[in-house]
Parts: structure tokens; sequence; C-alpha cells
């Protein structure tokens, strides 16, 4: 199979692939995501074999407006009413009951819950229009590797296994949506995004859970990322938790004799000489440049150098934060730089 690169303006071509039960990964202004019909229970299959995803891992369903929801899903409650007119479009996701036998287990893990998420991308909205069709879309790359922000990022892991990519440029956040879990009485974010736990509850007026459950070996998680390894480049990762750790961190690195590589901001590369061994990648002026660069960062050291071993930066955990942190704890498997 060869994997055909459509522009938005070609987008009903890359509908009608859609329609015909194949898969075509889209932009969102998240990441990449790995489109197939949501109930179409064959193509779907295949949307876990090109990524060799695990068969009990939900996936996010991709819809062009709240209509779409409440055809599969119970009544909704109040408070998603509410954040669909605060956030949707944009980066949230979020998890509701569904009518009995509404979408196949195929898509939702077995659970008798869905994660609905509408997506802020002209180009996508207008596929999913197009294709009159309601489309999952898990990330587009590997399972278990870093998420694709960019469709050459989707061509390196799938070229050859999907049909299509519709290619929008870079995506804006560059991390995946914050998952809202409304199947329950209380609120629970599940994976934290670009909409932070505040900004939630200053719309619902309600208190928002944040402590992620630990799931278990044997148990179904409700949301993406919550039990597979997620993220992890094939370089180790090493975080530097603390802007005074840097010299020691390099000075360790230039020890290593191997080449070295290090993701940070601008301020800590000027003020931080680094030794000849190491190639630096930025991650922009602050935490929401950093967050739109990290992947593409693990990605550049993981595809285009012979690099083993990354240092990268630590942000405070809150806010956007809290993403930034998820994300880079899970690809470094919680290895921080100890002084």
């Amino acid at each position: 199979m060869k994997t055909k690169i459509f522009k938005p303006s070609e987008v009903g071509a890359a509908a009608q692939l859609i329609n015909e039960g194949q898969l075509v990964a889209f932009p969102t202004e998240t990441v990449y995501g790995l489109g197939a019909d949501a109930t179409n229970v064959a193509a779907v299959k295949q949307v876990y074999v090109a990524k060799g995803r695990p068969s009990d891992n939900p996936l996010i369903v991709h819809v062009a407006d709240l209509e779409t929801v409440e055809r599969f899903a119970q009544p909704l409650p109040e408070a998603a009413k509410k954040l669909v007119k605060a956030f949707w479009p944009g980066p949230l996701t979020m998890i509701f009951k569904l009518k009995p036998g509404a979408l196949a287990p195929e898509v939702t893990g077995g659970l008798n819950t869905a994660a609905f998420r509408n997506p802020d991308n002209a180009a996508t909205l207008a596929l999913i229009k197009q294709a009159q069709t309601p489309i999952v879309g898990p990330s587009a790359n590997t399972s278990g590797k870093p998420s694709p922000t960019t469709a050459q990022h989707v061509l390196h892991d799938l070229d050859g296994k999907i049909a299509g990519i519709l290619d929008d440029g870079a995506t804006k956040v560059g991390v995946e949506s914050t998952v809202l879990d409304l199947s329950t009485d209380t609120p629970a974010i599940l994976r934290p995004g670009a909409v932070t736990a505040s900004a939630i509850e200053e719309v619902i007026g309600m208190p928002v859970q944040t402590e992620q459950h630990h799931v278990g070996a044997t148990e179904v998680p409700k949301a993406p990322g919550m039990k597979y390894k997620h993220y992890a480049p094939d370089a180790q990762v090493y975080i530097v938790d603390r802007t005074e750790d840097w010299p020691a961190a390099l000075t360790w690195a230039a020890q290593q004799k191997v080449p070295m590589g290090v993701m940070a901001t601008d301020s800590v590369l000027t003020n931080n000489a680094l030794p000849a061994n190491c190639e630096q990648f930025s991650l922009g002026t602050g935490i929401q440049s950093a967050t739109q660069e990290l992947f593409a960062g693990l990605r550049h050291f993981d595809t285009e150098t012979n690099i083993k071993d990354i240092l990268c930066q630590s942000f405070d955990n809150k806010g956007l934060g809290a993403a930034y942190m998820n994300r880079l704890n899970k690809s470094a498997g919680q290895t921080h730089f100890s002084v």
C-alpha cells in the first residue's frame, strides 16, 4: 500500500477513503490522529493493527457537533453542555455513558462508556462532515512512541500501513487533549492537557478530581495513556528537575563520552555551555512552546541522530505544566537526573 498525502483542499478524497473503510491520519490542534469510521468495525480493527495497539485501549471518537454525541451517549449532564459551549471545538475530550449497543466494543475497549472530542482544526472538521460519520482517532504513531505533531512524523511510523494522511502542517498544542470523565458523579481528569482543571471547575462550578487512578494489569482503562507505555523514544530520557541542576547534568553528560541530547528552553541553552558531545534541541521560551515542541524533540533524537540518552528540562506540575510533565515522566519512565 502506498500512503498518499492529501492537502486540506483535497479533503473530499480523504473522506472517500474513510467511507471505503480505509485509514486516514488527520491533523488536530493537539497531535495527528489515525482516523477510521467509528461505525465500521473492520476499519476500527485495522487501527489497532496499524499502530500495534493493545485491543483493550479505548479509542477517542471525533465528532463535528454535539448532536452526533447525543446519538450515541445517554442524556448528557448539564456540566457537559456548559463545557461544550466553553471549549468545543478544542482540546477537551469527555467520557460519557453510552446507549446500549451504540458503539462496537472495538471502539470502547468493551466498556459501557466512550470518549468524544470536537477537534479545533478546519480540515479535520471538514473531513468528518464530508465522511458523514464520527471518526476514531488515536495518535497516528506506532503504539508507545512519541505522538506525531507533523504529517512527516506520521509517515515515518505508518508509511505503507495506512491509505492516507491529511497534511495541515505542525500542530499548535503539541500534546493530546485533556480527558475528562463525566460518566461518574464526580468529574475526573484521567489525562491532563491544555484545558486545565481550574478552567473546567470555573465553567461547571464544582470540583474536579485530578488524582489519576492506577490501572491494574487486568483492568480496562477508560482513557488512552492510563495503562500502557506511552511517548517513549528509543533513547533514555533523564528529567532535569531544577535550573540549578543543569551545570552538574551537563558535566555528567560530558563524562559519558557518547553523543547526548539536550532538550531545554533558550534561557537554559544560552546560560550553560554545552559539552562537545551534546546536541541541543530548543524547547522555545517557556511552557507553552515546550509543550508544543516536546514530542518533536523526542522524535528528532529518535529518528535523525544516533543519540541514546537525552537530558530534558522539567517544569512546574501545574496548569499546562501538568500536561507537559505527564508526558515527559512517561517518556522518561519516571527517570530523573540526580546530582
